[in-house]
């Protein structure tokens, strides 16, 4: 895809094509930094589900303090594209993996969390060899069961031994409450959210007390931040779906205006209650949640295959008919952009820009 789609309307586009409304976007950006300022807690949002440095840039600009990544390939992008804070939310393991983020950290300003011993020497003897000092945040399991130290003592000791090493830099604590999505009562919900931050919490102020110094304290995603950004203590949250917004995170509560749209064409009405598209699983995510139909009444259930997005609905109707173009509102975010090559920036429906989505497939 190139620049030759500028100018063009959307519904002239060859299908399927994603697309984002540069204004919601751009109000999205706005709203989230001013929200996270106002509370007195930093911005370092998730670029996994983005991959565009272009748009990390207008999260920077807008008051971001940085990114995070989920991978080291993903950084080496972003670092290349000129961001020059990095949070790498994941640990980087292997000797290839190790030497690379020690070169990395020659340019930018690269953290990367840990939570093994193991890995701790490994990045430690890498950052020696390399003469840099790889800045490090240990990360705690505060109930997501996933990767993380357990909170207390256990974390205090991996943080000593953090700081004892000459090529590691001690910068402090993450941790991400992502269990408590699944929580539907919102009451519970946020009750949920507080205590398992409060882990994170009491864990800093335990390192601060053995003398460690606590400068990070990063947590909260697009589905916890309206918790985790008013829990005091923290000091950056990581939310980054929240620029786009999505099927998955409308479910969860998130008002913001939804700009990451797939257009289709309509390819098949084989029945007047079915509408059949050429936008399968191969486009969009139905993963977390179904992608929804925009402009389509009495729809009773969506369906995906490989190339096909199938539409049923209650009643009969000709319209939209074959050749028609069609949109979706993505389900997931995270899962689609990483199935395209470039993200078509339009506004109000004309074409303004073509992204590379050069992170993508950066999976090491």
């Amino acid at each position: 895809m190139s620049s030759s789609l500028i100018g063009q309307r959307i519904e002239d586009l060859d299908t399927p094509v994603l697309l984002v409304d540069l204004g919601a976007l751009e109000d999205n950006i706005k709203r989230a930094a001013a929200l996270f300022r106002e509370r007195g807690v930093a911005w370092r949002p998730h670029t996994k589900g983005q991959k565009v440095p272009a748009i990390a840039h207008l999260e920077i600009e807008a008051g971001a303090i940085g990114i995070t990544c989920a991978k080291l390939g993903e950084a080496e992008v972003m670092a290349a594209a000129g961001i020059k804070s990095i949070l790498i939310g994941s640990q980087v393991v292997g000797p290839h993996k190790a030497v690379r983020l020690a070169a990395l950290c020659r340019r930018v300003e690269v953290i990367v969390a840990v939570d093994s011993v193991y890995n701790v020497d490994e990045l430690d003897q890498a950052a020696q060899r390399a003469g840099v000092a790889i800045p490090v945040v240990v990360e705690v399991d505060i109930g997501m069961k996933r990767c993380g130290v357990q909170p207390g003592q256990p974390a205090l000791e991996l943080s000593r031994e953090v700081h004892s090493r000459r090529g590691l830099r001690y910068m402090g604590l993450m941790g991400w409450e992502g269990h408590i999505r699944r929580i539907t009562d919102p009451a519970e919900r946020e009750a949920s959210c507080i205590a398992s931050i409060e882990l994170l919490i009491q864990t800093a102020e335990l390192c601060r007390g053995a003398g460690l110094p606590v400068e990070i304290v990063s947590c909260g995603g697009t589905g916890t931040h309206e918790f985790s950004s008013r829990v005091q203590g923290v000091t950056e949250v990581q939310a980054g779906g929240i620029v786009f917004n999505d099927v998955y995170y409308s479910r969860l509560g998130l008002e913001h205006p939804r700009a990451l749209t797939v257009i289709s064409t309509v390819t098949s009405r084989p029945d007047p209650r079915r509408i059949v598209t050429d936008a399968g699983k191969k486009t969009m995510s139905s993963d977390s949640a179904p992608p929804h139909p925009l402009g389509i009444d009495g729809v009773t259930g969506v369906g995906f295959s490989a190339e096909h997005g199938v539409i049923n609905t209650s009643d009969p109707a000709e319209l939209p008919a074959v050749g028609d173009k069609l949109m979706w509102v993505v389900g997931y975010g995270d899962t689609t952009i990483a199935l395209h090559d470039d993200l078509v920036g339009h506004r109000n429906g004309v074409v303004e820009v073509v992204w590379p989505i050069s992170a993508r497939g950066k999976l090491r």
